[in-house]
């Protein structure tokens, strides 16, 4: 039971330090200085963390298709997210490249 209340309390605490921010700043606008670097932040985290997951096998670096299919699948769909700029394509190649090559290895 005290395990429930410890991480309702930091969930409560958590809701209102953004809640601090969107009151304070929430009608105010940005400056255009500031927007162009917040821009990066969402693909920046992303590749954060994506790259690990990808890049590392069994906690090593490891690029062989042989024994990281995560390495090629995601070249694969870096590839089709260049051409085709589709989300969801991305998703569904990527994903079959993986499940496909986990099958066959």
């Amino acid at each position: 039971m005290m395990n429930v209340a410890i991480v309702f309390i930091i969930g409560i605490g958590t809701y209102l330090i953004r809640l601090s921010f969107v009151a304070a700043v929430g009608r105010k606008t940005v400056p255009e200085w500031a927007m162009v670097p917040l821009q990066f932040v969402a693909p920046a985290v992303l590749a954060a963390l994506v790259a690990p997951a990808v890049l590392l096998q069994n906690g090593r670096f490891d690029l062989a298709p042989s024994t990281n299919p995560r390495a090629l699948a995601a070249l694969i769909a870096i590839l089709v997210a260049w051409k085709t700029k589709n989300t969801a394509l991305v998703i569904i190649v990527g994903m079959s490249i993986v499940w496909f090559l986990q099958a066959v290895t």
